[in-house]
């Protein structure tokens, strides 16, 4: 029985766990959670996430929520299909969680709402706010400076290969790359080259056709 991803297509947090699905090569369905009539407050999803955000998963008798829970799931479930999204080195296994950390509580608060304000916003016919453009900005760019210190000795944030680290990242980064927020990435080289190069994933470019697809 093939994995089931409940979710939405706009969210970055179901396009993440996408987006570990196609790099491990593990078939899923992805079944469609209308956020519009607010589907996912009540049940039937709220049997899979009482706290009724997208995206969930069902894998057998297995329910979770949470999408850097699920990735971690899937990474450590299918160690041998497509890509080693994990290291076997315990010190690199604990410097890939460190980053995972700082994309959740770092980058990912900032950047997000800055993604709220440049294109969500937009999506929903809200206007931008200028003055939260500029905060959010502000925030981000002294995030992505210590980034740019990371990245100038490891091509990767976690080390030499592609791991969750990246892989978390990208929903957000694809959306902000869409904006003239793109500015604090291509500010910043070796950020700047870390973003192009995951970004350009195979894996991704199929993320982002189902995305289209839904």
């Amino acid at each position: 029985m093939a994995i089931k991803v409940h979710g939405s297509v706009l969210s970055t947090a179901t396009l993440r766990v996408i987006a570990c699905l196609n790099e491990k090569g593990v078939a899923f369905d992805f079944l469609p959670v209308d956020m519009q009539s607010g589907a996912h407050k009540k049940e039937p999803f709220t049997s899979l996430n009482p706290f009724g955000q997208v995206p969930a998963l069902e894998d057998g008798d297995l329910k979770l929520f949470e999408s850097r829970a699920i990735t971690q799931y899937i990474a450590h479930e299918h160690p041998t299909k497509g890509t080693n999204l994990l290291f076997q080195d315990s010190k690199k296994m604990a410097t890939m969680s460190v980053w995972m950390e700082v994309e959740a509580h770092q980058f990912d608060p900032a950047a997000s709402k800055l993604a709220w304000e440049m294109v969500y916003k937009k999506m929903f016919g809200l206007e931008t706010d200028p003055a939260a453009v500029r905060e959010h900005e502000t925030t981000l760019a002294k995030v992505l400076d210590i980034y740019e210190a990371r990245l100038a000795h490891s091509k990767y944030l976690a080390g030499d290969s592609f791991s969750l680290a990246d892989l978390h990242h990208l929903p957000v980064l694809h959306n902000l790359m869409g904006t003239p927020s793109k500015k604090l990435i291509e500010e910043r080289p070796h950020v700047s080259a870390w973003c192009s190069d995951i970004l350009a994933r195979p894996a991704w470019a199929t993320t982002l056709a189902i995305q289209k697809q839904n």
